[in-house]
């Protein structure tokens, strides 16, 4: 048992991947395990009841694949995202499956639980991918989670440590979110759900010239319900998908560019680290990076996934034992 590695294991149960992560105590990621939920064709998302049933049937399976992954390591602390935000009333009831599994794997073995957010884990999944998380970590940086479930823009503030970091919200959208726009565009051109892989193939064959819409800004914050009668109008004129798919995430990419902009006039220059599952989207990059001191999770670490969770859990119980 001596020879064994240290290790910390992680779990997080979004609203659309089940994920179980592994990192060895030099915060190395070892396993980035994910299960997709499925979604019937032409539907929009997940009721939190389908979720449930979905994580709990792929949990065991994923515990199994992170059992031959254990081999040779000893866990020594065990983390879960246990809320979608860390803010009064974030609560979404699939996030209960990570949360039972992470307590039944932690008391079979004798360890302490570490509870965190889905948004705190990706914004550690992020930095970690992005290949440079120690200058990240070492000052204040702008963070900006865009997915199915969120688009804010996020000022972090990590601690002396790089235990935990506080999260003020300075930008978000007044509507839908970016991958819920994304999927929107997608499902008016008939493509399964979710949409962003097939969209995004679509866009990248696109040569022509693509249609400019003003998008929504204000103090940080966006609007983008618009995006989804637009490009429906679109298809419906010209039955033109690649064209209609370049529009969407040419018009999501310019309001993201948009917040950006106005935020780092408001509090000042700073690095701007992209995550969530649309920025896996290597289309937008260019654009975003413009002029900036941008960085970029890989797509492996962007989208959903408990790497992050094993991350911070890791900082966390190294400065347990340093106090």
């Amino acid at each position: 048992m001596t020879d064994q590695k240290k290790c910390v294991v992680a779990f997080d149960t979004s609203n659309y991947t089940t994920s179980i992560a592994m990192c060895d105590i030099d915060g190395r990621v070892i396993a980035n395990l994910k299960s997709p939920l499925p979604v019937k064709s032409g539907e929009r998302g997940l009721r939190q009841s389908d979720a449930v049933f979905a994580h709990t049937k792929n949990l065991p399976e994923l515990c199994k694949r992170l059992s031959g992954v254990l081999d040779g390591y000893e866990p020594i602390a065990v983390g879960v995202s246990s809320t979608p935000r860390r803010a009064e009333g974030s609560y979404m009831p699939c996030f209960l499956c990570g949360m039972a599994a992470a307590e039944s794997f932690a008391a079979s073995r004798g360890l302490r639980v570490y509870e965190t957010s889905h948004q705190h884990g990706h914004v550690m999944a992020a930095a970690y991918s992005s290949g440079e998380s120690d200058r990240l970590l070492s000052g204040r940086f702008l963070a900006f989670h865009v997915s199915g479930g969120t688009t804010e823009a996020l000022l972090v503030t990590p601690n002396e440590d790089k235990s935990d970091f506080d999260i003020q919200l300075v930008g978000e959208t007044n509507d839908i979110n970016a991958g819920q726009a994304i999927d929107r565009v997608g499902v008016a051109l008939e493509l399964d759900f979710p949409c962003g892989r097939e969209l995004e193939r679509l866009a990248a064959s696109f040569e022509g010239k693509t249609e400019k819409r003003r998008v929504c800004v204000s103090d940080g914050c966006c609007s983008l319900s618009g995006v989804e009668n637009i490009a429906a109008k679109m298809y419906k004129d010209t039955e033109d998908k690649q064209a209609v798919a370049a529009f969407g995430f040419d018009f999501i990419c310019r309001t993201l560019c948009e917040m950006t902009s106005q935020i780092l006039e408001k509090y000042g220059d700073m690095p701007v680290l992209y995550a969530g599952g649309v920025m896996s989207n290597k289309l937008m990059r260019p654009s975003l990076a413009k002029g900036r001191d941008a960085l970029f999770s890989e797509p492996e670490f962007s989208a959903d996934n408990a790497a992050g969770v094993a991350l911070l859990t890791r900082f966390r119980a190294i400065a347990e034992v340093n106090r």
